[in-house]
């Protein structure tokens, strides 16, 4: 066997990657015995650099100077226990380690056995021969510097992430100054002194150090805190300054600190002392101003734009309302004097994301029930920066919006009400002027309940007063239910459905907010389903509001849109996703306020807008004409068809000489004619109506399209009644055809007609909702391609032929016996349905 130690390998041509090696486990074993200690320095050196040890009082600096030292010592010591210098055959086991086979052992060993034997010599020669290959391949292993688990509270990061910040933001030369402290010879050096300059946290400037700034003047905003501490003997510094008031110091006078609110002068007095001229920047009051007169939108809501700006941001706002006595007009129930009330107070909506140093915005907020509503008001805006400054408006003067009411009754009642919170003493008129509605009350009242709840409010009031208990709460209760009264007279069933909707849309709210389970929620889904088709179907049934608002200030929502937005709230609360649904929550709540119910595709109601559905009615009912008339042609088919005897309507009657089937065929084909020639007259009183886009290329090829159609339906009845029914269906086939055409133009004309209403609009929102958008920001179905189609039809294909050439080819079909009957009615059944 071979034995070691018997031969040195010659480890010239090793030497490199030997040193190396060595060197590499000398960084290695230093790293792992003094990061400690390095550790601690570059901590120390941080804490000296940004200055934290000269704000400690007294001898603290002294000590801590002396604490970090030992730290330091002691690691060091540490260190150098814990360290052991490799040595040269440590570094040559490491590099053979990382050579496969192990070379530097293997030349290191002595043939045991079999030196005499020359083959068993030779073969030891070739061994050695591929082991000095494989030795000649080494190369230097490099450190394994990972102090991972030597460190596992990661210390070393720490220090290294101090020390980065201290030589990018701290200041070097302060480093010295530790060595000044750790001994008392270190105090004698002279008195020192540091200052700040810090501006308030809203303006969002960077502090000043003092001691850096070179220039005699600078500038600091209104308010800004100045930080000055002085080390040495006490009295061998001050400070003197004009620019504010000194608020805080210390018993030893070797701290000061004060505001600054006005320019003036800062000086450090004594040894190192400085001396500079601040100029202060006054923080600007806030400035708010209305924008345009305070308005009533739809639904009676009061809106009023406004600006505001200031120069470091506005942080509230408020608008304050108190009714103008004066300018009242001070009869009937107003004759009174009004009961002391506190101004109205509404918060002043802000940005909620951006810029609040300047922004225009819009308050909105519903006053309909107030009791000043429709009186003379006086509005102050008053808005408010960090700074506790505020800025008010000029008076803005006008009667407060409210909800109108145009039916008679719902009006009186209103103004009752308001009599009743103007003063209580108007009770026993109020009860006076309501037994006076109910006279011959008898088909008064669209809805049957309103005589019976001015009933029962007339016996609350007359109770109240017998018993001597009409208070404030018992009178403030008695107006809550005369409004509703009001809405019930001008809307009724439609109140109680929005208020059904309003309280569905409520518990929802408090289910997201509250983690409602899947099965609560699709029930409160379904129920704001239901509420939502019961709501829109009254709203459609009721007429529009008279004077109510400008149309084109009016918002547009068709039925799908809300049932898209609703499904998608379901999607996100099935999801966990509630703040998302709760914002889309909102956004429906905001539509249902401003809602204008549309059909069909969506929009403005335009002119001919009832005509174009008279024109879909006469095209549903030709396409069913076709259908009598195909049928027709298939009965002719089987009475006229050879070898069928099974046949029975064809049968020859004996004593007339007639055929049954022909004569029953007969009439069928005149009622058919019949028919068609109902349809074009119709069609042609149609044309006689207003109709969309007249005047405009497009309206006058629909009148063309519509022209061709009528004279179709003409030919197609004198073919019925000729018995030619195949002629009669391509004429009824072509009618249709035109019809068609004709909607399409009449549909393009009115999205041009909407398009063109839609820019000239002023406020954005109009614009971009006209310009093809829905209430969602999506784009409309009424966005289709020029023919009528919504962007889903094969490319290159027009969608209206091929579906003649489908229907062609399924009458086709479903007219050749010799299908299997299942085939043939499942083709006659798609007929039926398209």
């Amino acid at each position: 066997m071979p034995g070691r130690t018997t031969e040195t390998p010659d480890l010239r041509p090793l030497g490199r990657a030997l040193a190396l090696t060595q060197a590499a486990m000398v960084t290695e074993r230093a790293f792992r015995a003094f990061w400690l200690a390095v550790s601690l320095v570059l901590l120390a050196g941080a804490i000296a650099a940004f200055g934290f040890a000269g704000q400690l009082p007294g001898d603290a600096p002294l000590w801590a100077a002396v604490l970090a030292a030992a730290a330091v010592l002691a690691a060091i010591l540490w260190g150098l226990r814990r360290f052991q210098w490799p040595s040269r055959a440590e570094a040559m086991q490491r590099l053979d380690r990382r050579l496969p086979g192990r070379p530097l052992a293997a030349l290191a060993d002595a043939q045991a056995i079999g030196t005499a034997d020359p083959a068993s010599a030779a073969l030891w020669q070739i061994h050695r021969a591929r082991m000095r290959i494989l030795a000649s391949r080494a190369r230097p292993v490099p450190p394994d510097l990972n102090l991972a688990r030597h460190d596992p509270y990661a210390l070393r990061l720490v220090a290294l992430t101090a020390a980065a910040l201290a030589l990018l933001f701290g200041a070097p030369q302060r480093i010295g100054e530790m060595a000044g402290l750790t001994s008392p010879a270190g105090a004698a050096i002279g008195p020192s002194w540091e200052g700040w300059i810090t501006p308030p946290a809203y303006t969002e400037r960077p502090g000043l150090y003092l001691n850096e700034i070179d220039r005699a003047q600078f500038r600091v905003p209104q308010g800004a805190r100045v930080i000055v501490r002085f080390y040495g003997a006490p009295g061998d510094l001050a400070v003197t300054q004009d620019l504010g008031e000194r608020t805080e110091g210390d018993e030893t006078g070797q701290a000061a600190e004060f505001a600054a609110m006005q320019s003036g002068r800062l000086s450090i007095d004594g040894p190192g002392g400085r001396n500079w001229e601040v100029i202060v920047e006054p923080d600007a009051a806030p400035d708010i101003q209305a924008t345009g007169a305070m308005h009533r939108a739809r639904g009676g809501v009061m809106e009023l734009p406004f600006e505001a700006r200031d120069d470091h941001g506005i942080t509230a706002g408020e608008a304050v309302i108190t009714l103008d006595l004066e300018a009242v007009d001070r009869n009937h129930g107003l004759s009174l004097p009004p009961e002391p009330r506190d101004p109205l107070q509404l918060d002043l909506p802000l940005p909620i994301a951006g810029d609040r140093d300047e922004f225009d915005e819009l308050l909105r907020e519903d006053l309909s029930q107030h009791p000043w509503a429709h009186l003379p008001v006086q509005v102050v805006l008053r808005a408010t920066d960090a700074a506790g400054q505020s800025g008010e408006s000029e008076v803005i003067a006008g009667a407060l919006p409210g909800r109108r009411f145009f039916e008679p009754a719902a009006k009186a009642v209103a103004e009752i009400r308001r009599d009743l919170l103007w003063n209580a003493e108007n009770a026993p008129r109020a009860a006076q002027l309501m037994r006076a509605m109910l006279h011959r009350a008898e088909g008064a009242f669209r809805d049957e309940a309103v005589p019976a709840a001015l009933r029962e409010s007339v016996r609350a009031i007359e109770s109240r007063l017998d018993e001597g208990t009409l208070n404030r709460d018992a009178r403030d209760e008695l107006a809550t239910k005369l409004w509703d009264l009001a809405l019930l007279i001008e809307e009724g069933e439609l109140a109680n459905a929005r208020e059904r909707l309003r309280r569905i849309q409520d518990q929802l709210d408090e289910a997201m907010r509250s983690g409602a389970t899947q099965q609560e929620i699709q029930d409160l889904m379904d129920e704001l389903r239901e509420a939502m088709r019961d709501y829109m179907q009254m709203l459609a049934e009721q007429p529009r509001e008279r004077g109510e608002a400008d149309p084109g200030e009016q918002m547009e929502i068709t039925g799908n849109q809300i049932q898209e937005l609703m499904n998608r709230i379901q999607e996100l609360m099935e999801e966990g996703r509630m703040d998302e649904a709760a914002e889309l929550m909102a956004r429906l709540n905001e539509l249902m306020e401003n809602l204008q119910v549309t059909e069909g595709e969506g929009g403005e109601s335009m002119p001919g807008a009832e005509s174009m559905e008279g024109l879909g009615d006469t095209l549903g009912d030709q396409q069913s004409l076709a259908d009598d008339t195909f049928r027709e042609l298939q009965d002719q088919f089987d009475r006229t068809r050879p070898g069928d005897d099974d046949r029975q309507e064809g049968d020859t009657d004996e004593e007339t000489g007639e055929r049954t089937g022909d004569r029953g065929g007969a009439d069928q084909m005149d009622d058919l004619a019949e028919r068609q020639q109902a349809l074009r007259e119709r069609l042609r009183e149609q044309l006689l109506q207003t109709l969309p886009g007249e005047g405009t290329p497009e309206g006058d090829g629909a009148l063309d399209s519509l022209d061709e159609s009528r004279r179709a339906m003409d030919e197609a009845a004198e073919a019925l009644r000729d018995d030619d029914a195949r002629t009669a269906l391509e004429r009824q086939a072509e009618a249709m055809d035109a019809l068609r055409e004709g909607l399409r133009q009449f549909n393009d004309a009115m999205r041009q007609d909407r398009a063109e209403g839609a820019e000239g609009e002023d406020g954005q929102d109009g614009r971009e909702q006209g310009a093809g958008r829905d209430p969602l920001g999506r784009e409309r179905s009424g966005n289709r391609s020029a023919d009528g189609e919504s962007g889903t039809a094969v490319p290159g294909e027009d969608p209206r032929e091929r579906a003649r050439e489908l229907m062609d080819e399924i009458r086709r079909r479903s007219a050749e016996r010799d299908r299997p009957e299942t085939e043939r009615d499942y083709l006659n059944r798609l007929i039926e349905r398209f």
